[in-house]
């Protein structure tokens, strides 16, 4: 792959960008007051309280049942297909997910916002879980895809749709009161970062497969 490295440099700073963050999580918290509070007021002010439940909905694509549910279930559908890259990318980054935000939580042990939960939730709040699961998970399902369809109308659809999902599990933590922004923030880079760096070895897998015959 050509720009093999062009990905791993973007990993390299999305990594950096998170350690930099998480760093001033834990140990300057003070200095990220002003910026969280006035997104979460931007956020939780503005909209109508109809967005309630639509956020309630929205979140659940986020939540670790369902992560768990469309890995497995999507991954063994692509390797019945006999996708059998595609099937190892997106196990390893749904799985790759939960294991780095279970660590990073344990890491930055930062607390919940003292605000009103609107849901239920446990545990540590940076970076967020469904922030971080939904950019690798999703992420990867978009780059799957993208691979296999050529329309460009589809493709166009196919981004469009995608990122805002991310985009509004992400706002949903936030709104739900259950996340900070830089939790959010702190979760995109991140599996920003691992998608990079899991991206070329993918592309190398899926071209010596079908070369080999092993897959479709």
């Amino acid at each position: 792959m050509k720009n093999k490295q062009d990905y791993f440099i973007r990993s390299s700073f999305a990594f950096l960008f998170f350690v930099m963050l998480g760093y001033t999580v834990r140990f300057y918290p003070m200095s990220l007051v002003t910026f969280d509070d006035t997104i979460q007021n931007a956020v939780r002010g503005n909209l109508p309280n109809s967005f309630t439940l639509f956020f309630k909905h929205v979140t659940v694509l986020g939540n670790v049942l369902s992560q768990v549910m469309l890995v497995a279930s999507l991954s063994l559908i692509f390797y019945i297909k006999k996708w059998k890259a595609e099937a190892l990318f997106f196990l390893t980054n749904g799985l790759m997910s939960g294991l780095v935000v279970m660590l990073f939580k344990l890491i930055y042990q930062r607390l919940r916002p003292s605000l009103e939960h609107i849901v239920y939730v446990g545990g540590f709040s940076f970076p967020s879980g469904h922030a971080l699961g939904s950019m690798m998970i999703y992420g990867a399902l978009l780059i799957i895809f993208l691979g296999r369809v050529t329309n460009k109308k589809w493709r166009y659809l196919l981004v469009s749709f995608m990122t805002g999902l991310i985009l509004l599990i992400g706002i949903s933590r936030i709104y739900l009161g259950v996340h900070y922004p830089t939790d959010v923030i702190g979760g995109f880079v991140c599996g920003f970062g691992f998608l990079n760096l899991f991206f070329p070895y993918y592309q190398e897998k899926r071209f010596k497969w079908r070369f080999q015959s092993k897959q479709e």
